[in-house]
C-alpha cells in the first residue's frame, strides 16, 4: 500500500509550498492527528506469525516511522526520486565519499565548508580517495581537473561557505557528465525554495539539514536525495548508500526527525523572509566606508551574480559576509561589540548570527581575516543594520 493510500487524503499534486506546509497531506493513520505522532521505539514486535505489522524491526535498519514522510517530503521538494536522512550534514556529506569504489578520484572545490574540507584531506587518502581541490568559479580549471585522468565525482556547493563564491551548476554538470562522472551539490544555503540543482543537471543533492531546512538551531540533521530518473549505475550507487547508513548507523533520532519535519512546514515563508532581510542588509553595507566589501550574489557587483541570477529564483538566500575596512583585527572586534547578532557558529535559524570565521576554524582556516560571516534571521532588518552599525563604528575607534 502506497503512503498517499495509507496516510494522506490527497488526490493531487500541489505545489511545493503547500507540500511543505502541510507535510505532504499526512495523517496518523489510526487517530488522523495533524502532524503524525512521535514514535520512540528502537525496536519493534513481531506477530504470533513473526511478521512486522508495518515492515520495521530495528531503528538502525530502517528508522523510525517519521523517516517515511520527512524524506518523501523533502525528495518531492527538490523533484528527486528518494531521499535518506542521516544524523548530521557531515554524516551525509561523508556518506557519499565513502560507497565510493577504493581509488576514486573526486573533484572538490577549494572552498567549501570547513568540515567537509577538513575531513577529505584527513581521511580521504586513508580511504584510498585522491581527492582533487579547484576554484569552481574558474569552468576551465574545472574541466581540465575533471578531465586530467578518470573521475568518479564532482561536488559543488553554491554559494560556497563562507565566501558565497557562486558556481555555474549547469555547466559542472556538463563537464561531468562528458566525463562520466556523477554531480552532486550541497543545497544547504540556497535550499529548494531559491535553487533546484536536478534542473540544472545534478545526479545527487546533499542537505545539512541543521541549517535552513530545520531553521530553529535545535536539530543537527542531514539528507541526501537521488535525481528523479537515476541511471543505473545512479541507483546501484544510491543503494549502497543505503546499506551504508543501515550498517553504520548514521540515524536520527525520532524527536529529532519530528522537529526537522516541523521546522520544513515554514520553510518557505522563512527563507522568503530571510533572503529579502539579507538583500536590505547587504545593500546598505555595500560601499559602507566602514566595510570593504560585501559579499552577497545579490550585489550586482557581486563576481557570482550573473550566475546565481540564472540558477537562484525568488531570493539569494540569506548568508552574506562582510569584510571590514582596515586592519584585520577591527572585523573580531566588530563582532565582539554585536548586540543583536548572536556570536555563534552554524547558520540558517530564526535567530541573526555572526562569526569571525578565521578565529573559529584556527590557525589552517583559509578564511579571510577580515571578514564576518552573518546568518540572517527574522528579526527586523533596521535592528539589524543598527546593531551593526554601532559595532562597526566602535570596532573603528578600538585601539589595536
Amino acid at each position: 500500500m502506497s503512503n498517499r493510500e495509507t496516510y494522506t487524503p490527497w488526490t493531487q499534486e500541489y505545489r511545493a509550498e503547500t507540500r511543505a506546509a502541510q507535510g505532504d497531506g499526512w495523517r496518523c493513520p489510526t487517530t488522523g492527528a495533524v502532524p503524525p505522532p512521535v514514535s520512540m521505539g528502537a525496536t519493534f514486535a513481531r506477530d504470533d506469525q513473526y511478521r512486522s505489522p508495518a515492515g520495521l524491526a530495528y531503528l538502525r535498519d530502517q528508522g523510525t516511522p517519521g523517516y517515511e514522510q520527512l524524506e518523501g517530503v523533502v525528495a518531492g521538494l527538490e523533484g528527486g526520486s528518494d531521499a535518506l536522512v542521516f544524523a548530521s550534514g557531515m554524516a551525509a556529506a561523508t556518506a557519499v565519499f565513502q560507497v565510493l569504489p577504493a581509488g576514486a578520484r573526486v573533484v572538490v572545490p577549494q572552498t567549501m565548508y570547513f568540515g567537509l574540507t577538513k575531513w577529505l584531506l584527513e581521511f580521504g587518502p586513508q580511504r584510498g580517495l585522491e581527492v582533487v581541490r579547484v576554484p569552481m568559479n574558474d569552468l576551465d580549471a574545472v574541466s581540465e581537473a575533471v578531465n586530467a585522468a578518470p573521475t568518479a565525482l564532482l561536488w559543488a556547493e553554491s554559494p560556497a561557505n563562507p565566501t558565497w563564491l557562486v558556481t555555474d551548476l549547469a555547466a559542472c554538470a556538463d563537464i561531468a557528465h562528458r566525463a562520466g562522472a556523477l554531480f552532486g551539490v550541497d543545497n544547504t544555503v540556497p535550499t529548494p525554495v531559491h535553487t533546484k540543482p536536478f534542473e540544472l543537471g545534478a545526479d545527487l543533492i546533499m542537505h545539512s539539514g541543521t541549517k535552513y531546512l530545520n531553521g530553529h538551531n535545535d536539530v543537527v540533521a542531514g539528507l541526501l536525495v537521488a535525481a528523479p530518473q537515476p541511471t543505473d549505475a545512479h541507483q546501484a550507487l544510491w543503494e549502497r548508500l543505503r546499506l551504508h547508513r543501515r550498517l553504520t548507523g548514521p540515524i536520527l533520532g525520532p524527536w529529532e526527525t519530528y522537529l526537522l519535519m516541523r521546522g520544513i512546514r515554514t520553510l518557505y515563508p522563512r527563507m522568503r523572509q530571510i533572503s529579502a532581510t539579507a538583500m536590505t542588509l547587504a545593500q546598505h553595507f555595500d560601499e559602507h566606508p566602514l566595510v570593504s566589501r560585501v559579499a552577497y550574489p545579490g550585489l550586482p557587483g557581486d563576481p557570482g551574480h550573473e550566475v546565481a541570477s540564472r540558477q537562484m529564483t525568488g531570493g539569494y538566500s540569506g548568508m552574506l559576509s562582510l569584510h571590514v575596512a582596515g586592519e584585520w583585527q577591527r572585523s573580531l572586534r566588530a563582532a565582539e561589540h554585536c548586540e543583536l547578532f548572536i556570536r555563534a557558529t552554524s547558520l540558517g535559524g530564526v535567530e541573526s548570527l555572526i562569526e569571525h570565521r578565521y578565529t573559529f576554524e584556527g590557525p589552517d582556516s583559509t578564511s579571510p581575516k577580515d571578514m564576518l560571516r552573518l546568518s540572517i534571521g527574522l528579526e527586523d532588518p533596521a535592528d539589524l543594520v543598527a546593531d551593526l552599525e554601532q559595532a562597526l563604528e566602535r570596532a573603528a575607534k578600538d585601539v589595536l
